[in-house]
């Protein structure tokens, strides 16, 4: 399976925060799949660092190396195909990090790791 982690989950991950759902777990630490960060959730993050809305305890730059060396997530660029599935979107959720997200799962077949339920509704896969 390749696995698109969401931002949340991305920082849960990185934090190891109890709140993480256990089939989520599974998949990320399951050697079979392959885990994937979009460059959308880095944007993300980066825009919430500068804003004040995101505190980390180190620089962004390096949590996302770290993951990417030391745990073996790799980078999701964003592809035009990805920006332009968005607009095939119906509107169901405002974040426009997260309708970007979901429009590269399913363009790239992947699985989200995410809570967010709403997502569901994009008819996408999802594990929490």
């Amino acid at each position: 399976m390749r696995c698109l982690l969401d931002t949340q989950t991305f920082l849960w991950l990185a934090a190891g925060d109890e709140r993480l759902g256990s089939r989520c777990v599974q998949a990320y630490l399951d050697t079979q799949n392959d885990s994937f960060l979009s460059i959308a959730s880095v944007w993300e993050m980066a825009i919430k660092l500068s804003v004040g809305r995101l505190t980390l305890g180190r620089p962004l730059r390096q949590l996302v190396e770290t993951a990417r060396k030391g745990q073996g997530i790799r980078l999701l660029p964003i592809e035009l195909e990805h920006a332009l599935h968005v607009a095939q979107l119906p509107f169901h959720h405002r974040d426009p990090f997260d309708r970007l997200i979901v429009a590269q799962a399913l363009v790239e077949g992947m699985t989200i790791l995410s809570r967010d339920e709403s997502l569901d509704r994009y008819g996408v896969q999802r594990v929490w």
